[in-house]
């Protein structure tokens, strides 16, 4: 494979790579505004239930505690939503970092491997110390053709 042909099929990969993480990160922003509604909401419960808390029955207190503690499970389910996107996110990246390497590897063994055949096939060529031998006898060639 040559060195375009690396270039544009990892640029191919890379091509929708901006467009999933924006939307991962949309998608945090979200889960992250809600939770925090959510949690607004329960400050604002909580600030209404404490002081009143004396003049309640004990069904009408429960009744709002377990309101209050579903709106934080809630809260902690948008949390842990917003950790697994992270967790996609870095492993959509990590993939393509992996790719990445594992191409860049491949195509600098390909390029050695050009680099020795070339080496290797060139008439003259001296594998042993990789440099070519001045040919003998090429002045009585020209010699001769001059006459």
């Amino acid at each position: 494979m040559t060195s375009a042909l690396y270039l544009e099929h990892y640029l191919d990969s890379l091509q929708h790579l901006p467009i999933e993480l924006q939307r991962n990160f949309k998608l945090m922003r979200d889960l992250d505004d809600r939770a925090h509604g959510l949690m607004r909401t329960i400050d604002l419960m909580a600030d209404e239930l404490l002081p009143n808390i004396p003049k309640m029955d004990d069904e009408t207190k429960k009744e709002k505690v377990n309101t209050i503690q579903g709106l934080f499970n809630k809260a902690k389910e948008y949390g842990d939503d917003k950790v697994q996107l992270a967790i996609q996110t870095y492993e959509l990246v990590d993939k393509h970092i992996r790719r990445l390497d594992s191409d860049l590897a491949r195509f600098e063994t390909e390029i050695q491997e050009k680099v020795m055949s070339s080496r290797t096939s060139q008439p003259g060529a001296d594998p042993e110390t990789n440099t070519t031998t001045v040919k003998k006898g090429r002045k009585k060639h020209k010699a001769a053709f001059k006459h």
